[in-house]
């Protein structure tokens, strides 16, 4: 549904397609995300900063709060964080900034949704070749992009997939709260 999640009544619209369309929505994917490489504080506008608070953070919350009156117990809401969560890049300041309140907020989430049957997790990737990297980052550290982990690579999506898969599925009914690395071989805390 083409739209701009930093608005809220778009957040809202996405959440009612879906309920019109299914009944109930028994898995939530929240993995939208803005970033910008810059090299130093001044370079990050008041705009940029709140487009990125906006993407990152905000429809997270909205579309998950809007969501969740229509999940039933055994649910799944999936958030997509990043290893930036854990290890902050000087030069993504307001994404990494995002992805930490994302892992805090899926854990607060399981929390709070724990009673109601329906499980809060995060998915925090590392380097993963996906259109934002190419976009949003200088030539030089694209064509190195993925080099700093241990597999020496970046992961693709399809290799990503999976523990989404994993998360939403029954045999995850014991996981809520949790945040799973997919880094290539860094440990996150």
């Amino acid at each position: 549904m083409p739209g701009d999640i930093t608005e809220a009544a778009h957040c809202s619209a996405i959440v009612e397609k879906a309920v019109e369309a299914f009944g109930e929505i028994n898995i939530l994917v929240n993995n939208a995300a803005y970033q910008m490489t810059r090299e130093s504080l001044d370079e990050i506008s008041d705009d940029e900063f709140d487009r990125t608070m906006k993407t990152n953070l905000y429809a997270l919350f909205r579309i998950t709060k809007a969501a969740v009156p229509h999940m039933p117990a055994g649910g799944s809401i999936i958030n997509t964080a990043s290893i930036n969560a854990d290890q902050p890049k000087p030069k993504l300041l307001p994404y990494s900034a995002t992805k930490a309140a994302i892992v805090n907020f899926s854990g607060s989430l399981a929390a709070m949704l724990a009673e109601k049957g329906i499980r809060a997790n995060a998915v925090a990737p590392g380097p993963i070749w996906t259109p934002l990297i190419p976009s949003t980052m200088p030539v030089e550290q694209v064509k190195n992009f993925g080099s700093e982990v241990p597999l020496q690579r970046a992961g693709q999506p399809a290799e990503l997939a999976p523990t989404y898969v994993m998360l939403a599925s029954d045999e995850a009914s014991y996981i809520s709260g949790a945040t799973v690395a997919v880094t290539g071989g860094v440990a996150i805390i």
